[in-house]
């Protein structure tokens, strides 16, 4: 076959795809995050796990909530005589009595846990505690006699509140992360095995599809974040925890703004790295790398969330800094300029990652067969 010679003065009249379709790259771009919404929305098995995920989510919250304000008191019966020793102590349910023997009756009763009774003869502390089998130790911790305590340097939130912070947006960002990115890989791959990503690619440029790719996925987990975002909100409100919702207003807006760089970044690894391999079963081996820099932040966020030092480096890194840096925000240790700091890295780490996944995804879509190793989809 004999290649098309233009002679001199004549007009090229051949065009490329995008520009016979008359499909600008804007177009191109909202038409295929449409196609990945429509795709994702259709599925049974997306709307299913989304909606069991946000059930668990608000059944997290109400649990926490109502389990917080039923704390379990220690019921005791006292007299008029040792009613003032304990008067005002946390945990302890009082029931005054008449005098010792009706206490100890409540007691053999089963009513009270314990009795609080004036102690006979010469009994250094004034009273004396009666049990059925055992004193409750809760009871014996509040009236033993301990040293004044001073902290230097006290806690600033709760230790438990913080580690349940940390876990919450570490498993949020881990799931939505791995499970669009993964969902998109997916996709990628079964493109190449079908031969349609030949048909798109005829239409639009490649990196037009991989804008519209990571844009759709983008749209739908950020929905899914805002959704679970509102339900710890409700949550929150339902159960009387207000002090717990003002302390994570600024850290949940934080964390959807770090969450939405971050995805973009994580999704365009995938994309390119799913673009290397030419069948479903090989996916695992080019995107193991990218799942351990998903999954490596969670785990050191919930082990060193009581780490300053360690929470400082996690809150610069750009693929910890949407857990990291929202965590300490709500801890109180980040100062109000390094949330932007931190924010400016991640955006340029954003830029540079979506300038090479793009070059992959370019130079790596259209072979088939044998993975593409790393070397050669960055040469093309």
């Amino acid at each position: 076959m004999s290649a098309t010679r233009l002679t001199p003065g004549t007009r090229d009249t051949r065009t490329t795809p995008s520009s016979a379709s008359g499909l600008s790259a804007g177009s191109g771009v909202f038409l295929v995050a449409e196609r990945e919404i429509g795709s994702k929305l259709r599925s049974k098995v997306f709307l299913i796990s989304t909606g069991i995920l946000l059930l668990i989510a608000l059944a997290g919250v109400l649990i926490g909530g109502f389990m917080s304000k039923n704390t379990s008191e220690t019921k005791i019966a006292v007299t008029s005589e040792t009613a003032q020793i304990v008067h005002g102590l946390p945990g302890l349910a009082l029931t005054e009595t008449a005098d010792a023997t009706a206490a100890e009756k409540l007691v053999r009763a089963g009513t009270v846990e314990a009795a609080l009774i004036p102690a006979p003869g010469d009994n250094a502390f004034g009273y004396t505690v009666v049990a059925l089998h055992s004193a409750p130790s809760s009871l014996q911790g509040l009236l033993a006699k301990t040293p004044k305590v001073t902290i230097l340097e006290p806690e600033k939130t709760n230790p438990v509140l913080r580690y349940l912070v940390a876990i919450g947006f570490g498993v949020v960002f881990l799931m939505a992360a791995s499970t669009f990115g993964a969902t998109m890989a997916q996709s990628v791959v079964e493109e190449k095995q079908t031969r349609v990503v030949e048909l798109l690619l005829a239409a639009i440029p490649a990196r037009v599809l991989l804008a519209g790719k990571i844009l759709g996925n983008t749209v739908l987990a950020m929905a899914q974040i805002l959704l679970l975002a509102a339900i710890a909100v409700v949550g929150l409100i339902v159960t009387g925890q207000n002090g717990v919702l003002a302390g994570l207003g600024a850290p949940l807006v934080w964390f959807a703004v770090f969450f939405l760089f971050g995805f973009v970044l994580l999704a365009s690894l995938f994309a390119a790295a799913a673009a290397m391999v030419s069948r479903q079963e090989d996916i695992g081996s080019t995107t193991m790398p990218i799942t351990m820099l998903v999954m490596l932040p969670y785990f050191l966020v919930i082990f060193f969330n009581d780490n300053p030092v360690v929470m400082t480096v996690l809150s610069y890194v750009p693929f910890s800094a949407p857990v990291g840096m929202p965590v300490r925000l709500f801890v109180g240790d980040a100062q109000w300029w390094e949330p932007l700091v931190s924010l400016a890295i991640l955006l340029v780490s954003c830029v540079i990652a979506i300038l090479v996944a793009a070059k992959i995804y370019e130079n790596s879509l259209l072979r088939m067969g044998a993975r593409v190793s790393l070397r050669e989809a960055l040469r093309g």
